[in-house]
Parts: C-alpha cells; sequence; structure tokens
C-alpha cells in the first residue's frame, strides 16, 4: 500500500489520542506569546505620539506653544521628526539584536530548565520592563536616550524566552502527523498578539502613549502568572505517554521519513504483522528508558550542523526583516504617507495580521497535505512578490488598503509563521535527533535568532531608506528580501520536488 494511503489510519490514530491537556497547552502557549507580542506591538503603534513628544514645538504643527518655554518643551529629544525616526528606527534595531541574542541562549536554557518557569520569569519580567520604559519615564517626565537603550536591550533579553519554550512545549505535545496544520493554526499567536496589541494601545491612546504601555504590561504580567500555574510542559508530567509514543512504529517512521525511502516498504515482511512494531516500540522504548531516564540536550553546534537548520536560518533571516518591517513601520508608514489619523492607521494596520492568520493556516494544511513544505514556501513567496508591487501602488482608499494588505500579510506573514514554528519543530524532531529529544527549543532558538538578526539589520535600514529616498524603494528592498529567502530554500525546493514527483510516477506504477 502506498505512503499517502497508509497516513491515513495514522492520522487518525493521532487525533484519537488529544486530551484536554492538549487543547490547554494549545491555549496557554497560544496567548502567552500572544501577549508578548501584543507589548511589541505597542511600541509600534505609538511612534507618532512618541515622535511628537519628543520633538520642539515648533517643528510639530500638533502640539500648543506653552509657556514657560524649558518647562513645556523638557522632554525633546531631537531637534526634528527625522531625527527622531532615525532613533525609533534605532531601538527597533537594538531590540531585534538584543532579541536574537537571547533566542539563541534561550533556547539552550529551555532545553536545560523548565520550560515553565523560564517563560512566565520572561512574561513578568518583561512586562515590568515595558511599564518602566513607557510608563515611568512618561510620569517622572524622564527623558534620555541612553536610558531608553539599555532598558530596550534587557526588553528584548526577557522577550526571547518566549518563542523557543512555547514552540518546543507543543513540539513536545503535538506530533508531526498534522503538524502543518496545527502549527498554521497555532501560529496566529503572533498576530493574535498585533492585533489585541493595536486594539488595546488605540482604545486608551487618547489619554497618552504611557497608558498604552500600562495596559498591555498589565495584562502581559497577569498571563505570566497563569501560564506559572497552569502550564504542563510534557504529556509524561501528567501520565501520558510521549508523542513519538502515541502512534505505532509503522506509522510514526511513515510520518516522519521521507515520501522515497532507501527500501522498499511494500515487500517489508514486518508490515504484515501490525503488532509487530508496536511490540517492537515498546521493547525498545522501556530499554531506553532504563538506560537513560534523562534525554542529553543537544549542543549548539550540533543542532546548527543538522540537515536544513542552516539554510532556513538564512531563509528566515531575510523573510522575517520583511515580516517585521511590516510590523514596526505599518501604522506609521499610515499616518505619514496617507495623513490618517494614529489610530485609525493601528486599527487598519490589523488587516496584515489577519491575512498572515489565514495564509499560515491555509499553507500549513497544504503541506501536511503534500508531506513538504518547502514547495509550499516558494509557491506562496513568488505571489509575494506581486502583493508588494500592487500594495506598494495602493491608492488613498481604506477598503483597497486593507485588501491588499492583507494578501501581503498572507504571503508574507504565513510562510513566516511556517518556518518559525512548523518547520523548527520538524528540524527539532528529525531522525537524527530522536534518541536526544531535548532539542527543540534549541533548533527554533538558533533558527528564529538568526530571523531576529536579519530583522534588525532590516530596521535600521528601513529608516535610514525611508529618510534619504523614499518609502518605494523600501519597497524595493522588501523585493529583494523575498528573492534572497527563495534562493537560500531552492535546494530544499528542488529535493522535495523531485521526491513528490517520483512519488507520483511510483503511485501512477503501482496502480
Amino acid at each position: 500500500m502506498p505512503g499517502v494511503l497508509r497516513r491515513q489510519p495514522a492520522e487518525r490514530a493521532y487525533m484519537s489520542q488529544f486530551t484536554h491537556y492538549h487543547l490547554a497547552v494549545f491555549l496557554l502557549t497560544f496567548f502567552s506569546y500572544s501577549l508578548l507580542h501584543a507589548s511589541r506591538k505597542t511600541f509600534s503603534n505609538v511612534k507618532v505620539s512618541i515622535s511628537s513628544q519628543w520633538t520642539p514645538s515648533c517643528f510639530n504643527d500638533s502640539a500648543l506653544n506653552l509657556e514657560p518655554y524649558e518647562l513645556w518643551n523638557s522632554s525633546h529629544l531631537f531637534p526634528d521628526e527625522k531625527e527622531a525616526t532615525l532613533f525609533l528606527g534605532t531601538l527597533d534595531t537594538i531590540f531585534l539584536f538584543s532579541y536574537a541574542v537571547g533566542l539563541f541562549v534561550s533556547g539552550i536554557v529551555g532545553d536545560r530548565l523548565n520550560m515553565r518557569w523560564v517563560l512566565s520569569f520572561g512574561m513578568c519580567s518583561s512586562a515590568l520592563v515595558v511599564f518602566v520604559f513607557g510608563t515611568v519615564t512618561e510620569w517622572l517626565h524622564f527623558y534620555n536616550k541612553w536610558f531608553y537603550c539599555c532598558v530596550w536591550i534587557v526588553n528584548g533579553l526577557l522577550q526571547s524566552t518566549g518563542w523557543p519554550c512555547v514552540v518546543a512545549v507543543m513540539g513536545n505535545w503535538f506530533g508531526k502527523a498534522g503538524r502543518g496544520f496545527v502549527f498554521g493554526l497555532w501560529s496566529a499567536c503572533a498576530s493574535v498578539g498585533n492585533i489585541i496589541g493595536a486594539f488595546l494601545a488605540s482604545s486608551v491612546l487618547q489619554y497618552g502613549y504611557e497608558y498604552a504601555f500600562l495596559v498591555t504590561a498589565s495584562v502581559q504580567f497577569a498571563g505570566g502568572v497563569i501560564v506559572f500555574f497552569g502550564l504542563v510542559i510534557s504529556p509524561k508530567e501528567v501520565g501520558l505517554p510521549d508523542v513519538d509514543e502515541e502512534v505505532d512504529g509503522d506509522a510514526e517512521e511513515d510520518a516522519t521519513e521521507p515520501l522515497i525511502g532507501g527500501k522498499d516498504r511494500e515487500n517489508d515482511d514486518e508490515d504484515e504483522d501490525p503488532n509487530y512494531s508496536i511490540q517492537a516500540t515498546d521493547l525498545s522504548s522501556s530499554s531506553s528508558i532504563n538506560s537513560d531516564p534523562q534525554p542529553e540536550a543537544i549542543g549548539f553546534f550540533q543542532a546548527c550542523c543538522l540537515p536544513g537548520v542552516m539554510l532556513y536560518s538564512l531563509a528566515y533571516a531575510c523573510l522575517k526583516l520583511v515580516n517585521y518591517s511590516f510590523f514596526f513601520w505599518l501604522p506609521f508608514y499610515l499616518s505619514s504617507k496617507f495623513k490618517w489619523k494614529e489610530a485609525e492607521a493601528d486599527q487598519l494596520s490589523i488587516w496584515y495580521d489577519v491575512g498572515g492568520i489565514i495564509g499560515g493556516t491555509i499553507q500549513g494544511l497544504i503541506s501536511d497535505v503534500l508531506q513538504k513544505r518547502s514547495p509550499v514556501l516558494a509557491c506562496s513567496l513568488v505571489l509575494a512578490i506581486a502583493c508588494l508591487v500592487g500594495y506598494s501602488h495602493s491608492p488613498n482608499s481604506k477598503p483597497i488598503n486593507a485588501f491588499l494588505m492583507a494578501l501581503t500579510g498572507c504571503c508574507i506573514g504565513g510562510p513566516s509563521n511556517m518556518i518559525s514554528s512548523a518547520i523548527s519543530a520538524d528540524l527539532g524532531r528529525q531522525e537524527m535527533v530522536r534518541g536526544s529529544s531535548e532539542a527543540l527549543a534549541t533548533v527554533t532558538g538558533i533558527v528564529d535568532g538568526t530571523g531576529s538578526i536579519g530583522a534588525a539589520v532590516g530596521q535600521y535600514l528601513v529608516s535610514l531608506i525611508q529618510e534619504n529616498l523614499g518609502w518605494m524603494w523600501d519597497f524595493y528592498f522588501f523585493i529583494l528580501m523575498i528573492i534572497l529567502t527563495v534562493l537560500f530554500i531552492t535546494p530544499l525546493i528542488v529535493k522535495d520536488v523531485n521526491m513528490l514527483l517520483e512519488s507520483r510516477r511510483l503511485r501512477r506504477l503501482t496502480g
């Protein structure tokens, strides 16, 4: 029987293993990272207000000219809006660089410590830092560029504890069968966090940008407390079998190995006895438990050398640059180019995240059907180039802009979600590290950390290009980054497409 047909009972067996613990883990990890992203989104949503606060009244048409001058202009750090905008881009770059460094470290720490503790600590401490950055400094009228930079470095390091931990916990609970759809749906957590952040910021922005930071920081801190008391990081903690043991050996092997293997499985005598693989799996599992009760965490350089890790990491560096440029600069772009109100721009930017949610879910489902991820990514990224060209010429119409924005989010945010979640989980659970499964957080940290380095460099370049050449050249820059993303994963695309064609040919021969 062809492998595609044999996967169906395996997936039905996998779905039958879902419990209320799976739902609880899905929701807790989903909203924990959503709240982390919401606090980041707050900063991008209030950039116009911050820029106005840091700019002298004579260069700010919306500000009142109040006396005495020294008192009312004590917060002005920059002589004009251009320098304020450039510093905001610098803060984005500083945050992402520290976030990238933290990801490499947090992945290793997450594989060696209790991920529930690491995630809760990161959420609560980051909430306190965000509160100090945006709220306390405004209440005390304390404005200092070096203080802002230092606090944002600390925030990047603390927020980096989130993604490796939540992906690793999800990888512990959900196997490869159906992982593309489950992770595609789950990876919408970042987009949902952006929507939550935009909603919270726009709802209180009329009272001052410091209240936007206050609200999001408070919600994030409460979420960290809930995660500490409610998250179960592994099925073994509640007496359930490990994700690799939930289905029989043949089904699991078929779900994890390529469509075309090195042996003829149709003539394998072991397939005639369905109980054989189950017994073998049980024996190997029990012996491994007796001999090695605690899997040894994989080393950083070992994780880098795993097949596909570096190619996807480099590709993600280019793709995350584009995705995070929309994340950090889209509200500012809408306000500066179309002169829309800041609150309206914040609400309209939600459509990019809506597109990312739809794209990630659909593309994950398609990749599950194909059992290959890279061809789906390639098709979406080619469409992303066309979407970027279309969106760069969007007219001054909110409905048309929202529609083009959603299409762009679908073709850019969808592949970004797949690489950072489902593909990272695949790389951290491949056969090479099956005997040392404590690699998921490390691999995720490498992929997302490399991506964050690219995004960090990009945020400064985006502000620099915009100030010197205009917004249109930023879109040319984004198209170049999408092309480089496709080039980095071209070897994987060629390999997967050849395997799909060969599999189709064999199915025709076998009738």
